[in-house]
């Protein structure tokens, strides 16, 4: 049986770190500064897989063969470490010229002076992208980050495994969430309990962050504070015991396990269920994975309550820092990111759907079948997209773990639901604190 408990809360990540450290940084890294023979150079960091590093990297090549002066410098790594390194670059005056940036940090930054207010910068023409993100990397007016694509949280269900349980898929369009749960629980049921009608939906908190919306309320407001009622997460806790009690997921012991494995040990990657969560840019590992074809599905809930809840949201952003001595050219860099059809090409859904609504429609033809499918949902859900989130307040990075380790004592039935919800917001509110 896996491990009970999650540990302690993680210590708060800050952009402090100890001055010997600062110090190793800023003479270990190159400042962003004139070449060898005179031309600008400026540092691009990011986070990622092999692949993505492969096809940033023609990208660059690609921008540097277009733009003969200016050399762009690779600083990647992956995601467990980029945060680190990061904070450790900008304590030491030394953050890379373009970053890119997580919505859960971009106000962290921002609210610290390390960013640059994009607006400001004429080489970056921001007027092509999605109006329903265009806006998401603003704080207080000023714009500290631009979308480099958009996802959708969704449900995905595999409908081989509907079919072997013998039972329908919902009609996404309609459904409510009492319908999602009997659904779910209908599927453990009739196959004997060799497959499960959904995994665990409580461990991201963008399932709740759905559910608010729907509810007229939302995860954050836009002064960073908490925007929803105790009512509401008191109710969604209440949906999560429930799918625990109707066996409608895994045990709250293989939950924990399948949950550490990620994607490629979710229910529907290994055959075991029929439903899961996840972003819509990862349809084609999901699918690789799965017994069949997997579907993307509207959540439940969006024609149930006062208003959808699905959101787009920024895959992540391009930042400038705002200590660059380029800071033209790594607008020009970021526009090239951005806006060139050629580069859109080459990074294709890696990033999200790209945020520049040209770009997309010029790419959509090169996608593989499930990039194809994830651009056609998104568009189907366009009309029915109201709005978007307000950029996360500092310390929202900490309440990924703080939702996991409520939603494990909800399904090991260790608190109720009311307990959760006191529980979760006194963590989300200390973590959050201004």
């Amino acid at each position: 049986m896996a491990a009970r408990k999650r540990g302690a809360p993680p210590a708060r990540r800050t952009l402090a770190v100890p001055a010997a450290a600062a110090a190793a940084a800023l003479l270990a890294a190159g400042c962003g500064g004139g070449g060898a023979d005179g031309d600008v150079e400026i540092r691009f960091s990011w986070w990622g897989s092999d692949s993505r590093h492969e096809a940033t990297q023609e990208v660059i090549d690609l921008f540097e063969e277009r733009n003969p002066g200016i050399t762009v410098t690779a600083d990647y790594t992956d995601w467990d470490g980029y945060w680190d390194k990061l904070a450790t670059s900008t304590a030491a005056d030394d953050m890379p010229d373009v970053v890119t940036m997580e919505e859960r940090y971009l106000r962290e930054y921002s609210d610290r002076g390390a960013l640059a207010d994009l607006n400001g910068l004429e080489a970056l023409d921001t007027s092509n992208v999605d109006e329903l993100v265009a806006s998401s990397g603003d704080v207080e007016g000023e714009k500290f980050g631009v979308a480099t694509g958009v996802n959708v949280f969704s449900v995905m269900a595999d409908p081989a495994q509907f079919e072997a349980a013998g039972v329908e898929v919902p009609d996404d369009e309609t459904w409510t969430w009492e319908e999602y749960v009997e659904t779910a629980a209908e599927i453990t049921e009739a196959s004997g309990g060799d497959i499960y009608g959904s995994q665990s939906m409580g461990y991201n908190e963008n399932s709740f962050r759905i559910y608010a919306r729907q509810h007229g309320e939302s995860f954050y407001a836009e002064d960073g504070s908490l925007g929803f009622s105790k009512e509401t997460l008191v109710e969604w806790f209440g949906l999560v015991a429930e799918m625990q009690e109707k066996e409608a997921q895994p045990t709250a012991a293989e939950s924990v396990e399948i949950e550490a494995g990620g994607p490629d040990q979710s229910v529907l990657s290994t055959g075991s269920g029929a439903m899961a969560h996840f972003w819509s840019n990862q349809l084609a590992a999901i699918s690789g994975a799965a017994k069949g074809d997997v579907e993307l599905l509207r959540y439940p809930g969006e024609s149930e309550f006062e208003r959808t809840g699905m959101y787009f949201k920024p895959a992540m952003y391009y930042s400038v820092s705002a200590g660059t001595e380029h800071p033209e050219e790594a607008a020009k860099f970021v526009d090239f990111l951005l806006n060139d059809v050629d580069a859109g090409r080459i990074i294709l859904a890696d990033r999200g759907l790209p945020a520049n609504t040209e770009v997309r429609s010029a790419i959509v033809e090169d996608l593989d079948e499930a990039g194809t499918r994830s651009a056609d949902f998104v568009e189907e859900l366009r009309p029915d997209i109201v709005d978007g989130p307000p950029p996360p307040p500092i310390g929202a990075g900490d309440v990924v773990e703080i939702t996991k380790r409520v939603t494990d004592d909800v399904q090991f039935g260790e608190i109720t639901p009311e307990e959760a919800a006191d529980r979760f917001i006194e963590e989300v509110e200390a973590a959050t604190q201004q």
